[in-house]
């Protein structure tokens, strides 16, 4: 596994700065309840704020967790925030780390950072690249030349937080694998007829240590199966860690996997 730092001060940057709030509730998938407060006149008021990851985040329980907002550009909207990230440190800590859940965005963000000439251990620089490419019978996120990446960001295990206040839920497996099986099937094919790079980048936005191939088990083995196969046939697995702040997204570091 060779790493790839990237310190060049390339980042991306939100059109306004994060807004630091509390998840004091998440009563659905779509929606969260976020504590903010008027920097004027210093009142705290409840907001109802879109959740952009509809799935499971780690195990955990969001009662009074931090979490950074971006306020929506539609002022008719049904939710005027969004949440973009949230810490698992203590609300009291003034440094906290954060990690982002918008999946939504992160096509967004890789976009940037390949057309910055970013990732260029992992295809070459300087080839255009175009968005949502058809393959067989799937779409794929990025094409660039014979440079195919699909990206994936993974939500379902987060780092522990250090100190004793977080509140997990009990972990239940997660088996819906079907749309990865088809991509890595299509990637597979690709890479085997034309000799065309095929990439799987799995994208954090945090530090996060290498992904590690999961034990089989009754729930993934048909997308171990799919992984193994596809890896045979010339699909790269890659890794990328990205920072969010209150200020934009940098990618911190990307590397090739080894999974099988």
């Amino acid at each position: 596994m060779l790493k790839t730092t990237v310190s060049n001060g390339t980042s991306y940057k939100f059109p306004k700065p994060l807004t630091e709030g509390l998840i004091k509730s998440r009563p659905n998938r779509f929606i969260m309840f976020v504590e903010l407060e008027n920097p004027k006149t210093g009142k705290k008021k409840l907001e109802k704020c879109h959740c952009p990851s509809t799935g499971r985040i780690g195990n955990v329980i969001f009662e009074n967790i931090p979490c950074l907002v971006s306020e929506a550009e539609n002022p008719d909207r049904k939710t005027k925030y969004t949440v973009e990230a949230i810490s698992l440190d203590s609300p009291k800590k003034k440094s906290k780390k954060w990690i982002g859940i918008n999946q939504v965005k992160m096509n967004r963000y890789v976009e940037y950072f390949l057309k910055e000439k970013q990732f260029g251990k992992m295809i070459p620089n300087g080839e255009e690249t175009k968005r949502e490419r058809k393959l067989g019978n799937s779409r794929i996120d990025f094409q660039a030349e014979k440079n195919f990446i699909e990206v994936k960001m993974l939500l379902i295990h987060l780092p522990s937080r250090f100190d004793k206040l977080e509140k997990i839920r009990p972990q239940s497996k997660f088996n819906s694998f079907d749309r990865l099986i088809k991509h890595f099937g299509e990637l597979g094919k690709e890479a085997k007829k034309n000799k065309s790079k095929a990439i799987i980048l799995t994208c954090y936005q945090y530090d996060a240590k290498p992904f590690q191939r999961p034990k089989k088990d009754g729930s993934n083995s048909k997308i171990l199966k799919a992984a193994k196969e596809s890896t045979k046939n010339g699909v790269e697995s890659w890794q990328a860690n990205f920072k969010i702040d209150k200020k934009g997204i940098e990618l911190i570091d990307y590397f090739k996997l080894k999974l099988f």
